[in-house]
């Protein structure tokens, strides 16, 4: 019976270990997005500037299928 109760410890432990990697693996991919996502923002406000300060007429779309 003793070998049953540590193989039944063992799983448990690594079944916590495997829950806890993974919580941890899902912080992680939160932070990343969380900062990705602050990039994107950076870059948005930068190209938004740049246009400000271009002459009218630039910096827009262009149709080129005409």
């Amino acid at each position: 019976m003793s070998e049953m109760s540590a193989a039944i410890a063992q799983s448990l432990v690594s079944m916590r270990s495997a829950a806890t990697q993974q919580t941890m693996q899902l912080e992680m991919l939160k932070q990343n997005a969380k900062a990705d996502q602050a990039v994107v923002a950076m870059l948005q406000q930068a190209a938004e500037q740049q246009q400000a300060t271009l002459p009218t007429g630039q910096g827009g779309n262009l149709d080129v299928t005409v």
